[in-house]
């Protein structure tokens, strides 16, 4: 009788099987995550030519993350400038070379801190109501409701996010340097002294077009990465409001975690050329 019962139940799986499934389970989990973002970025860069453009949706995107984020990166960008700046000084000082502090925070700013933190500032505020707003949609079956009458959610919702984010991060980043700089400015010559003069003309001598082209290209992968990460998320949430929030977190970790990644590799080949 027990043999019966036994010979019914489905066979265990082994211990090797379930160690081996720990190991590569994340692995297979990350490059299918990793594929449906490149599949939907595809999808999106084939229906941004395509008709009807969705110029209304397009503008209101823009005015959100554009215009929205501009005060909340030029706060940063000018904190982020003086803090850069007072602790450039205290290096520089040992060795009497404080008006050289203009330049390397110019420096730093147009090639680093202003692209890589611009993009941080939009993915925490803009980037997280995208994938909160296509989550809602997508467990509210608005998506589904979008695709029964005919039109693409990827060309209605997903291609001007996208496209307002690339075209909005790399003016954000420009914003964020200016602040930056007048941060640098107002800590390095009005509160420590440092000659105006020389602080300026550091800056002109450090700073090279080959600088402020990376900030824009920098800024450009970034608003595409991060927008299309954000959307990937929320398009593909599932379970309720709880799933939302899952996924909106996801897409503003994932998003920080790819902005660093990119920003090493696009540094080191911007920088052999």
């Amino acid at each position: 009788m027990a043999e019966t019962e036994n010979a019914g139940e489905p066979p265990k799986p082994s211990a090797l099987i379930g160690f081996i499934d720990a190991i590569f389970d994340p692995a297979v989990q990350l490059l299918d995550d990793v594929g449906g973002t490149v599949l939907l970025f595809a999808k999106a860069a084939s229906w941004l030519v395509r008709p009807p453009l969705r110029i209304g949706q397009l503008l209101i995107a823009i005015e959100f993350i554009g215009a929205g984020s501009l005060f909340i990166a030029g706060l940063v960008g000018m904190f982020t400038g003086m803090a850069f700046t007072l602790s450039s000084i205290i290096g520089f000082r040992q060795f009497g070379a404080e008006g050289m502090v203009g330049g390397v925070v110019a420096l730093a700013l147009s090639r680093e801190l202003a692209p890589v933190l611009a993009a941080v500032v939009v993915t925490a505020r803009a980037g997280s109501t995208m994938a909160s707003e296509l989550g809602n949609m997508r467990v509210t079956e608005q998506i589904d409701a979008i695709t029964t009458m005919g039109v693409s959610p990827v060309q209605y919702l997903v291609v001007p996010r996208i496209t307002a984010t690339v075209i909005t991060l790399p003016l954000l980043s420009v914003s964020f340097g200016i602040a930056g700089m007048f941060g640098a400015y107002v800590v390095g010559v009005l509160w420590q002294g440092i000659d105006p003069g020389v602080f300026l003309d550091r800056v002109q001598q450090f700073v090279k077009w080959g600088d402020i082209r990376m900030l824009l290209v920098k800024s450009a992968i970034f608003g595409t990465i991060v927008s299309t990460i954000c959307c990937k998320k929320g398009f593909h949430a599932a379970g309720g409001a709880r799933g939302v929030g899952e996924a909106t977190a996801k897409a503003v970790v994932a998003s920080i975690v790819a902005i660093f990644a990119a920003d090493y590799i696009t540094t080191t080949v911007m920088t052999e050329l």
